[in-house]
């Protein structure tokens, strides 16, 4: 088996796309070896929901796509990054702060930390960012 296994998808900033992307991600860890009825994969699924979701709603429409990427290193580290050409950050609201919606990062963040991952935020050439979660991969790779 190669060093690391890449996929990547570019979806239109729309609705519908987080759907998209989440369907694109469980195809490629199942063809890698994740099993889809796992809490893993549960928390997987739930990353990429959050992390297209805030591609879509947090973009103001100044991000006509984002693209989805999946990195395996050596069958030990999974990387997940979701990226816009939006050049606002994610931020982290205070606990304090009443509203409906801004906690996606908040279980983004938990979801990585449980899983024994973490969570970065790097700048694209555009001026846009790449939210990426990193996680440990203990499953034997297929293919």
């Amino acid at each position: 088996m190669a060093d690391h296994q890449e996929a990547s998808l570019t979806l239109p900033s729309d609705p519908a796309s987080v759907s998209a992307a989440r369907k694109h991600v469980v195809r490629m860890l199942t063809e890698w070896g994740l099993t889809a009825d796992t809490e893993f994969a549960d928390s997987i699924r739930l990353i990429v929901s959050e992390l297209a979701t805030n591609a879509v709603q947090h973009t103001f429409g100044q991000s006509p796509t984002f693209a989805v990427d999946l990195r395996l290193e050596q069958e030990e580290l999974l990387y997940l990054g979701v990226t816009d050409s939006h050049p606002r950050w994610p931020r982290r609201l205070p606990a304090a702060v009443q509203q409906d919606n801004g906690r996606g990062m908040v279980i983004i963040r938990c979801l990585a930390k449980e899983c024994g991952g973490r969570l970065t935020v790097t700048p694209t050439a555009d001026g846009g960012k790449t939210v990426w979660i990193a996680l440990p991969w203990s499953i034997p790779v297929q293919g």
